[in-house]
C-alpha cells in the first residue's frame, strides 16, 4: 500500500478510534448512573433558595422530548419530581407543572419572574422581571396542571414527563406577592441503562475497528523512517561522532535563524493552527502506538520499528512546531508537513535501541522519572497567580487565575527583545535550547523509546555536547 493509502489509513483509524473512546467513556458514566438509581433513587439537584418580589417564579420552558412528537411513546421518558418548602413559617407554597401556553395565559399582566438560568460555584439565579398589575387567581383553583401540590411545609410533584412545551410555577398559594421557596428537583429515567449498554456497545465497536486501521497505518507511514540509528549527516558532523565515543541516544538540534523577523512571532499562534490540529491527533495516536509498544517491550524486549519511526517522527513534528512558534521562537521557516526528516532548523532523532528491559518498561515511564518530572515541571508548569473581581450589581466574588512558565517567560522576554532591538539574545536562546532538550530527553524516556536514564543536565546551545571521548591511562583524551 502506498503512503496516501497508510495516512487515509491513519486518519479513519484516529476518527473511529477517538469516537470509540468517547461513547465508551460516556456510556460507564451513564452505567455508574443507572446503577445508582436501581434502588428507585432519583438524581437530585442541591436545595436552594429562590426569592423574588413577584407573584409567581416560572421556570425556563421544559421541551419534553419536543414538538410534533406523538402524546403517548411506546416507553418512559422520565419522571422529574420537584420539591418546594416556603421559607416563611406558617406560609402556605403552591408548585405546578403545566403546559406552557397554559401559563401564560393565565399569567397574562400579572406580575411574575422568569428563571433564566441558574449559575453554580457560588449559587447564583438569574431572573427577568415581567411587569404587571393583574391580580390572578388562586393557583391550586386551576385545572390546566399536569401535577401540582399545595399547602403548608415541603410539598412535592412528582411527574411522568411526556412529550411537550411546559414549564414549573411556584407561588404563593395565595397567590400573594413576594415569593421565596427552597427548591429541589430530581430526575430519573429507566431510558439510562438501554442508553449506557448502547453506548458502550458502540464505543467498543469503534475502538476495535479504529485501534487496528491506527496501527496500520502508523506502521506503513514508520516503514523507511531511516535506518536503526542512523544519524543524519549535518548532526553527526556538528558531534564530530567517533568510534569509541559516548553520547546521548537523543540528538537534538534547533539553530537560531540570523534574520528573524522582529514582529512575525506576534501572528505565529495563528500560523501554526493547522499544524496545532493535526498535531492534537498524531498525539492521540502517538498515546495509542505507545500502549501498542509496551506489551511488545513487555513480552519480546523490542519496540516495533516501523511504529518507532512513527512515533520519533511525532516528536520530531512537534519539536519544529515548537521551535517555530512559541517553545524557542527561532526560525520564521514554516515547518513542513511531514513526520519524515528534512533540512528544518529543528530537528530530533533517536537511536533505535536493539534491546529494551522488559523489566523496566513496568516502572520506567512514572516511578524513575519522578525526579526528572518534578525538575522538568519547575522549567515547563504553569505558574499560576489569582485575583478577585466582582461580578456585576450582586457583588459576587469571582476568582480568576492565569499563569506562565518559566520556559514561556523566557521565550516571551526573548520574542520582546526581538520586536524592540531586531536581536534574538543568543545566551537566552543557549539557555531556552537546554531546557527543551532537558524535556525532551525525559521524554524519550517516558515513552519507552530508550532504556538509557535521562542525565540531569542542562546541556545548552544551538545543538548536543560533543561526545565524551574515553581517556587514555595517563588520563589523556584518546584511545588507550
Amino acid at each position: 500500500m502506498k503512503k496516501p493509502g497508510h495516512i487515509v489509513l491513519l486518519i479513519v483509524g484516529i476518527v473511529l478510534s477517538l469516537l470509540g473512546f468517547t461513547l465508551s467513556a460516556a456510556g460507564t458514566a451513564a452505567a455508574w448512573l443507572a446503577s445508582s438509581q436501581d434502588d428507585g433513587a432519583f438524581f437530585t439537584s442541591p436545595t436552594e433558595r429562590y426569592t423574588v418580589s413577584s407573584r409567581a417564579l416560572v421556570s425556563p420552558q421544559l421541551d419534553a422530548v419536543g414538538e410534533g412528537t406523538p402524546e403517548r411513546l411506546p416507553f418512559d421518558v422520565g419522571t422529574l419530581r420537584l420539591r418546594a418548602t416556603a421559607t416563611e413559617a406558617g406560609r402556605e407554597v403552591f408548585i405546578g407543572i403545566a403546559p406552557q401556553n397554559e401559563v401564560d395565559r393565565y399569567l397574562a399582566g400579572v406580575h411574575h419572574t422568569e428563571l433564566r438560568e441558574v449559575k453554580f460555584q457560588p449559587f447564583r439565579p438569574v431572573y427577568r422581571d415581567v411587569p404587571g398589575s393583574s391580580a390572578p387567581a388562586a393557583p391550586g383553583a386551576q385545572q390546566f396542571w399536569a401535577a401540582s401540590a399545595s399547602g403548608p411545609g415541603q410539598q412535592e410533584v412528582t411527574w411522568n414527563i411526556v412529550p411537550g412545551n411546559w414549564t414549573v410555577v411556584v407561588m404563593n398559594a395565595d397567590a400573594s406577592s413576594g415569593v421565596s421557596a427552597d427548591l429541589q428537583a430530581g430526575f430519573r429515567s429507566d431510558l439510562i441503562k438501554p442508553a449506557a449498554m448502547g453506548l458502550l456497545s458502540a464505543g467498543v465497536l469503534a475502538i476495535l475497528i479504529g485501534v487496528p486501521l491506527l496501527v496500520v497505518g502508523a506502521v506503513g507511514l514508520g516503514r523507511g523512517g531511516g535506518s536503526p540509528g542512523q544519524l543524519p549527516s549535518t548532526s553527526a558532523a556538528a558531534h564530530g561522532a567517533s568510534a569509541g565515543a559516548t553520547s546521548s541516544p537523543l540528538h537534538f538540534t534547533g539553530q537560531l535563524d540570523p534574520a528573524l523577523s522582529p514582529w512575525m512571532w506576534l501572528v505565529k499562534w495563528f500560523l501554526a493552527i493547522p499544524h496545532f490540529f493535526v498535531l492534537f491527533f498524531l498525539w492521540f495516536a502517538f498515546a495509542v502506538t505507545s500502549i501498542i509498544a509496551w506489551f511488545a517491550i513487555l513480552f519480546t524486549g523490542r519496540y516495533p520499528l516501523p511504529l518507532f519511526h512513527f512515533n520519533v517522527g511525532v516528536l520530531r513534528w512537534t519539536w519544529r512546531v515548537a521551535f517555530y512558534t512559541y517553545g524557542a521562537g527561532g526560525t520564521d521557516r514554516y515547518p513542513p508537513f511531514t513526520l519524515s526528516r528534512t533540512d528544518y532548523p529543528a530537528n530530533v532523532e533517536v537511536d533505535y535501541p536493539a534491546r529494551l528491559s522488559r523489566g523496566l518498561v513496568l516502572i520506567k515511564s512514572w516511578l524513575l522519572l519522578i525526579p526528572h518530572l518534578l525538575i522538568v515541571g519547575a522549567f515547563t508548569g504553569t505558574a499560576t497567580w489569582a485575583w478577585r473581581t466582582q461580578d456585576g450589581p450582586a457583588g459576587v466574588i469571582n476568582e480568576r487565575g492565569g499563569g506562565l512558565s518559566l520556559l514561556g517567560l523566557l521565550v516571551l522576554i526573548a520574542l520582546v527583545t526581538l520586536l524592540f532591538t531586531g536581536s534574538y539574545p543568543r545566551p537566552l536562546f543557549a539557555f531556552i535550547m537546554g531546557i527543551n532538550r532537558w524535556a525532551y530527553r525525559v521524554l524519550i524516556y517516558g515513552a519507552l523509546l530508550r532504556d538509557e536514564y535521562p542525565p540531569f543536565r542542562l546541556d545548552q546551545g544551538a545543538f548536543d555536547p560533543e561526545p565524551l571521548q574515553p581517556t587514555s591511562a595517563d588520563g589523556r583524551a584518546g584511545p588507550p
